[in-house]
């Protein structure tokens, strides 16, 4: 396998994205839903992907919501017959019962409306839970069901009767970014929750810094919250109001998310999107699998040949190959 630079092979996923995106997404005014608005970086990162594209493409939504703040009778009125375009991820499945629920009940609502699955990776335990989905989007008639991942790609050809695309993840439409400094040989980004891999987790080495990207600082998250109410006195529109806290929200986000990645002159993760930030900001890392498979799964359909990037199967192994990697940093420092 030829290994690429990180330049490059950013710059291939994001035409990628873009020609999947060109060839499917249905014309008229559109809204995006599921703004993820909680701590998770990766979603920010995701969300501020799919406005890039659609800021490329001219095709900037006439209506944003969250799950929470989702009112069917506005939406229909914003966009007419346009189509509803989901927030992608990895929620689709029985992991994060709240995102499936949200996405059926679109389904079940809106028949006859073109709605899109921005790209998604799929995980069902429940064999029942698969077939109430199938179910929904047989009925809604107008789906599109776009996968990160080879596995998710065939779990949807064979129980969903819909167009499925394969699609690189959206936040990869973001492009390069500039990293600063490195304060430490190693920076751990590990899973806290219930993707994480089996094991424990156990004593960190020398050398390593270990964190999760889900606690975020509530004196600054009052301050932005404050500045947002502030800015709602210069625009009395409620849609455009909505739209800039979600912006601003997921690029604070985001940008707390690289400077946490930047800290470690080397990156070990079982995030898919610390992988992938870690790819916009040319970190070499070594990466692990979640519970399901997401994280391999991706790095093998599509990053696999980055020139940076590091596999292992266990922590153990993922600590001895990055404090080998930083070694003489060490040694020098």
């Amino acid at each position: 396998m030829t290994m690429k630079s990180a330049d490059l092979l950013v710059g291939e996923l994001a035409d990628h994205f873009a020609r999947v995106l060109d060839a499917v997404l249905p014309a008229g005014r559109l809204a995006l839903v599921d703004f993820p608005d909680h701590s998770n970086v990766g979603d920010s990162a995701i969300w501020l992907g799919e406005m890039a594209y659609l800021r490329k493409a001219r095709r900037l939504p006439a209506y944003y919501s969250a799950i929470a703040d989702f009112d069917d009778e506005a939406c229909s009125t914003a966009i007419g017959d346009g189509p509803i375009l989901i927030h992608g991820g990895g929620n689709m499945g029985t992991l994060w019962p709240k995102h499936e629920a949200f996405r059926l009940h679109l389904l079940r609502t809106h028949r006859g409306r073109p709605i899109m699955q921005m790209p998604q990776s799929i995980h069902y335990a429940d064999p029942a839970a698969a077939a109430e989905m199938a179910e929904a989007i047989r009925d809604h008639g107008q789906f599109t069901l776009l996968v990160r991942d080879a596995r998710s790609l065939a779990f949807a050809e064979r129980h969903f009767d819909c167009r499925v695309r394969l699609c690189p993840d959206a936040a990869l439409m973001l492009g390069r970014q500039q990293r600063s400094p490195a304060t430490t040989p190693v920076f751990a980004l590990l899973r806290t929750d219930h993707e994480r891999a089996p094991g424990g987790a156990g004593a960190l080495p020398a050398g390593v810094v270990a964190d999760d990207w889900l606690q975020e600082d509530a004196a600054q998250k009052r301050r932005l919250r404050l500045s947002l109410k502030l800015g709602r006195l210069f625009n009395r529109d409620p849609m455009a109001q909505r739209a800039a806290r979600q912006q601003r929200l997921a690029e604070w986000r985001f940008q707390r998310g690289l400077a946490m990645l930047s800290a470690g002159e080397l990156v070990v993760t079982d995030r898919l999107h610390a992988h992938i930030l870690s790819l916009l900001l040319d970190i070499p890392h070594v990466l692990l699998d979640n519970s399901y498979g997401k994280v391999a799964g991706f790095a093998d359909q599509w990053t696999g040949d980055y020139g940076g990037l590091m596999r292992a199967t266990g922590r153990a192994e993922a600590f001895e190959t990055a404090l080998a990697s930083v070694a003489p940093q060490i040694v020098d420092g």
